[in-house]
């Protein structure tokens, strides 16, 4: 009985291995699924995260829980991912800062883009670039001319070293010649209440760290990075139609498996978040946050990073921006 019964197994083993890729999507996902993010609460990312996760939950009729794991860089995030089970159920929901300049920036990190593949990328946000109202300029030309009449007076913050705040703004400096101090943060929260304080004059970041801040006269907006305005903030010029043409910055958000997880999984996992960010409440969510909700597959996210990190690699290189 015992070796009949030992046989048994080894054949239903052998025949779960075996089965066709789609039962795995047919029976995923078979408990909650977690989003984690490498970024405090606030700001663009967790805003994201959130954005998909209450439609994702309806559709697969499961719990979708936004865990925030802020540290290292993000790398906590990434390293938790990266090991995580290859089933679906534990995703990362990162933007391209981590994505693409912790690789370039770091020399030993304790994960691999190899690690991970894409689900699907899930919104983009223009940045602004944001001055505290006691800098004595109304526009970007004003500010340009104020910032290289005073060099190093002016302190910018960032989200991070590597950050697109910070690559962003250093690729800025690099266009303009103006000479701002750099003061990196851990994510926008602190960021946003020093350059609300006056502590630091300058923030070029994500709308939804500051659109209401705008809108309340709290901060001034000087220029949008994007090709177009932003619908929250109609009257503020992109920074092409300010007298800076060549200066464009954009950051997107996107979702990621560990490697090895079942392409019908992916698969589903992608579908079911394209449907997500396609219902109309979501973005009407998304425009309220000043976020636009832009879904792109699992190869033409790949496609994207492919394009990016070569692009950001120069750009890096040329304002030798280096971790500390």
């Amino acid at each position: 009985m015992k070796l009949r019964h030992s046989r048994f197994i080894c054949t239903l083993a052998l025949a779960v291995l075996s089965a066709p890729t789609g039962l795995w999507a047919q029976a995923f996902p078979t408990k909650p699924i977690t989003l984690m993010v490498p970024n405090p609460p606030g700001g663009l990312v967790d805003t994201s995260a959130r954005l998909v996760a209450e439609p994702l939950a309806r559709l697969i009729g499961q719990s979708v829980v936004v865990d925030n794991k802020p540290g290292a860089s993000g790398n906590l995030a990434y390293q938790n991912v990266a090991k995580a089970a290859k089933d679906g159920h534990t995703l990362l929901v990162s933007y391209s800062g981590y994505h693409i300049a912790n690789p370039i920036l770091m020399d030993k990190l304790p994960w691999d883009l190899k690690d991970l593949t894409p689900v699907g990328l899930i919104t983009v946000a223009t940045n602004v670039i944001a001055v505290h109202p006691s800098v004595p300029a109304n526009n970007l030309k004003d500010f340009i001319a104020y910032a290289k009449q005073n060099p190093g007076k002016l302190n910018y913050a960032s989200q991070g070293n590597g950050s697109v705040s910070h690559i962003g703004t250093e690729i800025f400096k690099l266009q303009t010649g103006v000479n701002m101090v750099h003061v990196p943060y851990k994510g926008s929260g602190q960021a946003i209440a020093d350059v609300l304080a006056g502590q630091v004059e300058v923030f070029i970041t994500t709308p939804p760290s500051v659109m209401q801040h705008v809108q309340s006269g709290k901060l001034k907006a000087l220029a949008v990075t994007g090709k177009i305005r932003h619908p929250g903030m109609p009257q503020v010029p992109t920074a092409a139609e300010a007298g800076l043409a060549n200066f464009e910055l954009e950051s997107w958000v996107a979702l990621y498996a560990p490697a090895g997880t079942p392409p019908a999984v992916i698969q589903k996992l992608s579908a079911d978040v394209k449907r997500s960010i396609e219902l109309p409440e979501t973005k009407q969510r998304a425009d309220a946050a000043g976020i636009e909700v832009r879904y792109l597959s699992p190869a033409e996210t790949t496609k994207v990073l492919e394009r990016e990190t070569a692009d950001w690699t120069k750009a890096i290189k040329a304002a030798n921006i280096k971790m500390d």
